[in-house]
C-alpha cells in the first residue's frame, strides 16, 4: 500500500524557481538557490529563518557546501568558489559563453567531489551535459542530455541515478565509472530533483504535479507526498535526524490563475515522512 503525506509551507517568502536544498549537518543549516534571481540563501529550520543571502550577476543552478563553510556556486556557466570571507573565484568554466544552455542541477558525489548538469534554452535536445569537479579539472560524464536534473547515490555511494527531465528518464550507473542505463520513466509529470534516505529509495519531484514520490531502487511507487504547489522543483532531508524532507517549489511557468489557486507556490515546504535521509557529504575544495 502507497504511503501518503502532507507537505506544509514554511518559509514566507516564495521564490521564483527555488531550487536544490542542501544540508549542512554540522552547522544545521540547509541552503537553496532561487535560480533566475541568481541568489543562494542559507537558513535555519526550526523556526523557519534566512540568516545569509549571497546574489550572483547570473543565474545560479545549484549550491553546494564544504566542512568549513566554503560554498561552490554553479553559476550560468562558470563554477565559482566562495571562501567564509566572502571571497569569490571562479574555479572552472564548464560551458562556453553564449552557447544556449546553463547550468542547472548539482550535488556532492560520496567522495566530496561535486557533479553539475546542464541543460538547453535554445530548444536543443540531447546535447548538453553532466560533469564532475575534482582536482585534475572536469570529467564529463555524459553529452547526451537535454535538461539534466537530480542526482543522487546509493547509501553506499556504488551506484548513482540521475535525471534528465525532458525525455522523462530516471537512470543508473555504478559509480563513478560505470555504463549508464534507464531505470524507469516518468511519464505524469515532469521528473526534477531527487534524493536518497537511508534505505536506498529515491524521493523525486514531481514538476507539474504538485507532489514528491518516494520510489524503489526498482522503481516501484512506495509513498507519496502531496504540495500545495504544482511546480516542485527539488527535496533533501535534513535537520539534526536527517528525517525533515525539505521541499523547493517554484512560481515560475505559472499563471495568474494558478497562483491564486496556489498561493503557497514558490515556498519551501517540510513533511515528516517516516524515512532518514543518507548522510549529507561536504564538498571537498582540495579534490
Amino acid at each position: 500500500m502507497t504511503r501518503e503525506y502532507t507537505a506544509t509551507a514554511v518559509s514566507p517568502e516564495a521564490y521564483e524557481l527555488g531550487e536544490g536544498p542542501v544540508w549542512d549537518p554540522e552547522n544545521e543549516r540547509v541552503y537553496w538557490v532561487d535560480i533566475p534571481a541568481g541568489t543562494v540563501y542559507a537558513g535555519r529550520l526550526d523556526p523557519f529563518t534566512v540568516t545569509d543571502i549571497w546574489e550572483f550577476g547570473s543565474t545560479v543552478g545549484a549550491v553546494a557546501v564544504a566542512a568549513g563553510g566554503d560554498l561552490l556556486v554553479a553559476e550560468r556557466e562558470t563554477l565559482t568558489h566562495v571562501d567564509p570571507a566572502g571571497r569569490r573565484t571562479e574555479l572552472a568554466r564548464v560551458l562556453p559563453a553564449g552557447g544556449g544552455s546553463r547550468l542547472n542541477d548539482g550535488a556532492v558525489d560520496p567522495a566530496g567531489r561535486f557533479l553539475i548538469g546542464s541543460m538547453a534554452l535554445d530548444g536543443r535536445r540531447g546535447q548538453d551535459r553532466l560533469v564532475r569537479l575534482d582536482r585534475d579539472g572536469l570529467t564529463t560524464l555524459d553529452t547526451d542530455l537535454t535538461l539534466s536534473n537530480g542526482l543522487a547515490w546509493t547509501p553506499d555511494g556504488s551506484r548513482m541515478y540521475s535525471v534528465d527531465s525532458v525525455p522523462g528518464e530516471i537512470r543508473v550507473r555504478d559509480y563513478p565509472d560505470g555504463e549508464r542505463h534507464d531505470l524507469f520513466p516518468v511519464r505524469d509529470g515532469l521528473p526534477d530533483g531527487l534524493c536518497a534516505d537511508a534505505d536506498g529509495n529515491l524521493w523525486l519531484a514531481v514538476w507539474g504535479r504538485g507532489r514528491i514520490e518516494c520510489r524503489s531502487p526498482a522503481g516501484e511507487l512506495l509513498a507519496t507526498v502531496a504540495v500545495a504547489a504544482p511546480h516542485i522543483t527539488s527535496c533533501a532531508f535534513a535537520g539534526p535526524g536527517r528525517d525533515v524532507l525539505v521541499i523547493t517549489t517554484a512560481t515560475a511557468d505559472l499563471s495568474a490563475d494558478d497562483l491564486a489557486a496556489h498561493p503557497d507556490s514558490g515556498r519551501i515546504f517540510t513533511a515528516q515522512v517516516e524515512a532518514t535521509g543518507a548522510p549529507t557529504p561536504y564538498w571537498n575544495p582540495v579534490l
